[in-house]
């Protein structure tokens, strides 16, 4: 489902497979658990790509489990049984201890792109792939966390308009123009990665703090912060000062 490496002081965190990556409540189980070894082995200058096989990077929660319920009541526990498992993910990411990079090889739908959009940099390919929250076309709402982190990682209100309300497919090109994503000049899985580990090596060298880097990073995004728990500590000094 996922594997773990670390080389260097480079992380790197895959979706494995050909399939299209989607969240059951195992594959979030081993993501928690993933980003909680990630966290226990950090150290200055650390850093974290996020990955996967094939020609997903992930489409979303396992919708196929929460329809096998039997009935409408029970698909829609289950689905917000996803939702809820899923959170911790989340909040992970925004309080690890180290620079985030989302390496996509290629589509990121639904808590898909969300996850993406968890990480402090997103690389797409140019040649494939597309950003897409499906909710508005398959009849589901939002939940909370998912609007707090659209609203603090996309800053355009057209843009937030487009994906969120019309269903959007944004294309890489597209997806850097609108600031969603960092670049979009890669060709290939293996190229994406290449540039999300030379983004990563160049991170690490200024051998930050990770406990201030992420405190910091909690500070700048304060509401979907707020609606995860995640409260800032008021000083973390740097042993620097």
């Amino acid at each position: 489902m996922c594997t773990l490496e670390k080389r260097g002081n480079l992380f790197f965190l895959t979706l494995t497979g050909d399939d299209d990556h989607r969240f059951s409540l195992t594959l979030i189980e081993t993501l928690i658990f993933a980003l909680s070894q990630v966290k226990s082995q950090a150290v200055h200058g650390s850093a974290l790509i996020t990955t996967a096989h094939g020609k997903f990077f992930s489409n979303g929660f396992d919708l196929a489990w929460a329809q096998s319920a039997g009935s409408s009541s029970g698909a829609v526990a289950r689905l917000h049984h996803l939702v809820s498992s899923f959170k911790p993910v989340v909040s992970a990411l925004l309080s690890l201890p180290m620079p985030t990079i989302a390496a996509l090889p290629g589509h990121a739908a639904a808590a898909g792109f969300l996850l993406a959009l968890s990480h402090d940099y997103v690389l797409m390919r140019r040649d494939r792939g597309v950003l897409y929250m499906s909710e508005v076309d398959i009849g589901l709402t939002f939940p909370d966390y998912f609007t707090a982190l659209m609203r603090s990682k996309i800053g355009s209100a057209s843009a937030r308009r487009d994906i969120l309300l019309t269903g959007k497919k944004v294309k890489g090109e597209e997806a850097v123009r609108m600031g969603i994503v960092d670049s979009a000049a890669h060709d290939s899985e293996e190229g994406v990665v290449e540039a999300a580990v030379r983004l990563g090596e160049q991170l690490v060298k200024r051998k930050w703090n990770g406990e201030v880097y992420a405190e910091i990073r909690k500070s700048l995004y304060p509401e979907i912060c707020g609606v995860l728990g995640l409260v800032p500590k008021t000083v973390v000094a740097s042993s620097k000062l």
